[in-house]
């Protein structure tokens, strides 16, 4: 999962947005962004955040220099628990010739102490956009944890699984035939790139572009 052999796996498959979106930190983000913009791909910030009640939210954002502010937040949210190597494996910072630059000691695994309308709140505070992850997962989504959807926050954009059969998925779950979804890979390996993907009509590769095309707004949309 290096920075290069992921840009040449998107780029086999025609994918020219992408985002990292590691677990409760974006540590890795400069060594990606940098590989995607001299590969020719568009890039945004991303992490996926584990709430206290352990559901998994993607945050997006255009700007780096908020994206770092908000990063520091989010590591200073988590739980003071040391990463168990024997279990997990190292926690590896690296550079975009993938050079280890640190390894992370603090658990990133863990949940934040930060509830979902917290997680919400922090990443709407940065100009970011918050969508729930892989909301029809078994494990981690919004609807395994809570068992049921919140009507607060409000929000505009649904993350589901890559082999998702959204039609037949809409038959259990009426309730979300309003709403739009976003398609990825969450890829853990390698060759799981491609997977899945989101067909995206927007003026420009911005994270604000894709709130406007979450709304429907002047032609912008988002095709699963």
């Amino acid at each position: 999962m290096s920075p290069k052999a992921i840009i040449q796996r998107l780029k086999y498959f025609g994918i020219q947005w992408m985002a990292i979106t590691d677990h409760n930190s974006m540590q890795n983000c400069p060594a990606y962004e940098m590989v995607a913009k001299n590969e020719g791909l568009y890039y945004s910030w991303g992490v996926e955040i584990q709430s206290i009640e352990e559901i998994h939210l993607l945050a997006y954002f255009d700007d780096s220099s908020s994206a770092k502010e908000f990063d520091s937040e989010l590591y200073n949210s988590l739980l003071p628990i040391n990463n168990d190597v024997d279990f997990w494996g190292d926690q590896v910072i690296i550079d975009e010739n993938e050079n280890i630059l640190r390894v992370e000691q603090r658990a990133l695994i863990n949940s934040s102490q930060w509830d979902l309308n917290t997680v919400a709140e922090k990443v709407q505070a940065y100009n970011g956009l918050v969508v729930p992850a892989h909301i029809d997962a078994g494990v981690n989504s919004i609807i395994s944890q809570l068992g049921f959807m919140p009507s607060e926050p409000e929000l505009k954009l649904f993350g589901i699984t890559a082999m998702l059969d959204i039609k037949s998925w809409l038959t259990e779950h009426p309730d979300f035939e309003d709403k739009v979804f976003l398609r990825a890979s969450d890829a853990h390996y390698l060759n799981d790139i491609g997977k899945g993907y989101s067909i995206i009509t927007v003026a420009e590769a911005t994270v604000q572009e894709l709130i406007l095309a979450a709304k429907g707004v002047s032609g912008r949309k988002i095709e699963v």
